[in-house]
């Protein structure tokens, strides 16, 4: 990195590389704060009589360096560095930005200078530390003096910070934090209320400049805008924090200004805010947080109880595999080795005679009933999955319009946490989405969406958040939309609808299969292009969670993954895929085949 040094070895004015001698172990500091700690990267303060291109480059590098800003803020006048607010967020521009003058070049009788930075815009990072996917030019101006000295320095530039996508995957790196979901009005039914969970709200913040304290600090501040709408926190306006410490027994201490933790209740849904937005800055290294206030202190823990921790809805773990066979359509359980059982209920049954085998099945995520649509995607049942259920019931949800090709009708059922089933109707006269609660059927209106009909969705365990794959009227493109599910109404009149589309995945132009994967991300099915298909983990804020995708196999039509977890800190259940009646299964990054004694027609966790 041009204008900044790794100074690793700068002790004895020595650092020669030895040819000779023996091989030792160097063992690393065992503080939290060291565990992600790889090269320091010093920032290189401006050099005497340096242009005002350079001073541009070396400011653009100091800005990523690990030590603040003040080496940065050397780089402008004194009022520019009074007014700069390095904090007032991020623009990521794409690797081949560049620098250019807005004048001819500099002379010795110049007083003034100006350059912009231009490129393409990749995302830029507000001042919650969202991230949001961007698409388009942009330049920012600088413009320099020179001072009585005769030395040059930046006099205005833009608020924030700007850096290319390779130094920004460098400085900042994405974590997690938690706020609980907010009520919904049509669940409180005899003065209970359903099970609060924490919902992940991702963020970039600093690898190396205390994130501990970076990331209590975020959560204190409230969540995203994005998210604000289907969020609560139980922060008070105006707290702060003083002091994050972690000890050798991997305890937290959170020391809080300003807030008032005398109310055990209220401390604690604060201190599980905090526990799981710490734990997941170190991972394995905090197993318990300790919050002090004034006149109050209390503790939490991922064994509290009740649960209300990231993915708590997602099901038992761990997770029960399902099948339907090919030649039939019945709907089997299976374990990590083989396949299968009938399940209870009619749907462990072929259909009658003359009756098509059923279509897409889907288990709610308690395992006490399924969602299953007809063989011409024209109905939607809800199956008791018991041993008392012997027939088919009515179904819940008739589509005007018969599937004539499998493009249209019922399609992607999908159940939340709290036994709420969704469904998408592509009636190309009136496509919509469907919230189906007991048996009673509620339109759920979506804001946004611009000449695109939903295709498929896949809600989460919370419910508040679902991923939509919607079709382009015009270029009949299958990409990738994330909304958030705000509910309403009254028990007896219940409301739903969805806001806040946001685009993720861009460069996906085919969309086959989406599962949630994590609290936070999805693995989607899907390619770029005339490329191949891949396998992709997104993140909720639209970035792809790892640096190169998953290989997939030929034929794929769907894969399946699942948020249920014993703790966090669990292995994940692997990723299962099916591809012309074979069963196939993501283990330690490994494609293995099950082998089976039925063809299946699909392979899926519940949800």
């Amino acid at each position: 990195m041009a204008g900044a040094a790794l100074l690793a070895l700068v002790a004895s004015g020595c650092a020669a590389m030895p040819d000779s001698g023996g091989i030792s172990r160097v063992e690393l500091s065992q503080g939290a704060a060291d565990k992600n700690l790889q090269a320091r990267v010093y920032p290189l303060g401006p050099a005497k009589g340096a242009g005002p291109r350079e001073l541009l480059t070396g400011f653009l590098d100091a800005v990523t360096a690990d030590e603040g800003f003040d080496v940065a803020r050397q780089y402008l006048t004194e009022n520019a560095a009074a007014h700069w607010n390095p904090d007032a967020g991020i623009q990521v521009l794409s690797d081949n930005m560049v620098k250019r003058t807005v004048q001819a070049a500099t002379t010795e009788a110049d007083t003034t200078a100006q350059f912009t930075v231009s490129g393409s815009m990749v995302a830029s990072v507000d001042t919650k530390h969202s991230y949001l996917l961007a698409d388009g030019p942009s330049a920012s101006d600088f413009t320099f003096v020179r001072e009585k000295g005769g030395e040059w320095r930046i006099d205005k530039l833009p608020p924030g910070v700007i850096m290319n996508e390779t130094n920004f995957r460098n400085t900042y790196r994405q974590v997690d934090r938690y706020f609980y979901t907010a009520p919904d009005p049509s669940a409180f039914i005899a003065g209970s209320s359903p099970q609060e969970v924490l919902i992940a709200d991702p963020i970039y913040l600093r690898r190396r400049m205390d994130p501990l304290m970076a990331a209590a600090k975020a959560v204190v501040a409230g969540p995203s805008d994005w998210l604000n709408p289907v969020a609560r926190t139980a922060f008070p306006p105006g707290a702060g924090v003083d002091r994050v410490t972690v000890d050798d027994n991997r305890a937290a201490h959170v020391q809080l200004l300003g807030v008032d933790v005398s109310d055990p209740a209220t401390c604690r849904r604060m201190a599980n805010q905090l526990f799981y937005t710490l734990a997941d800055q170190v991972k394995g290294q905090v197993e318990r947080l300790e919050l002090k206030g004034q006149r109050g202190t209390c503790t939490a823990s991922r064994t509290d109880a009740p649960n209300t921790g990231p993915g708590a809805l997602a099901g038992p773990p761990p997770a029960i595999q399902y099948y339907q066979r090919a030649d039939n359509g019945v709907l089997m359980t299976a374990d990590d080795q083989h396949g299968g059982q009938a399940v209870n209920g009619a749907l462990g049954k072929p259909q009658p005679n003359g009756t098509a085998p059923l279509g897409t099945i889907a288990v709610a995520r308690d395992g006490s009933r399924a969602a299953a649509i007809s063989g011409d995607g024209h109905q939607l049942f809800s199956v008791p999955l018991s041993a008392n259920s012997v027939s088919m019931p009515e179904p819940v949800l008739t589509s005007p319009v018969k599937a004539a090709d499998r493009s249209d009708g019922l399609a992607s059922p999908s159940w939340d946490g709290r036994g709420d089933l969704w469904v998408a109707d592509r009636n190309p006269q009136g496509p919509r989405v469907v919230m189906v609660r007991g048996n009673k059927t509620y339109p759920v209106p979506v804001e946004g969406l611009d000449g695109q009909t939903v295709q498929a969705l896949k809600i989460s365990s919370d419910g508040a958040r679902i991923a939509l794959v919607v079709k382009n009227q015009g270029s009949g493109t299958r990409s990738l939309l994330f909304g958030l599910v705000v509910h309403g109404g009254t028990p007896q009149e219940p409301t739903a609808k969805i806001v806040g589309l946001r685009r993720v995945a861009p460069l996906l132009t085919d969309v086959a299969s989406v599962a949630w994967a994590e609290a936070d991300q999805l693995l989607v099915l899907g390619k770029e292009g005339d490329r191949i298909q891949q396998l992709y983990y997104i993140s909720t804020d639209g970035s792809q969670s790892s640096d190169s995708p998953l290989q997939s196999g030929p034929g794929w039509l769907t894969i399946s993954a699942s948020e249920s977890r014993s703790n966090v800190l669990a292995a994940a259940p692997p990723v299962l895929a099916v591809a012309e009646g074979k069963v196939y299964r993501l283990i330690n990054a490994q494609w293995r085949e099950l082998q089976m004694q039925d063809k299946a027609g699909a392979y899926f966790y519940a949800g």
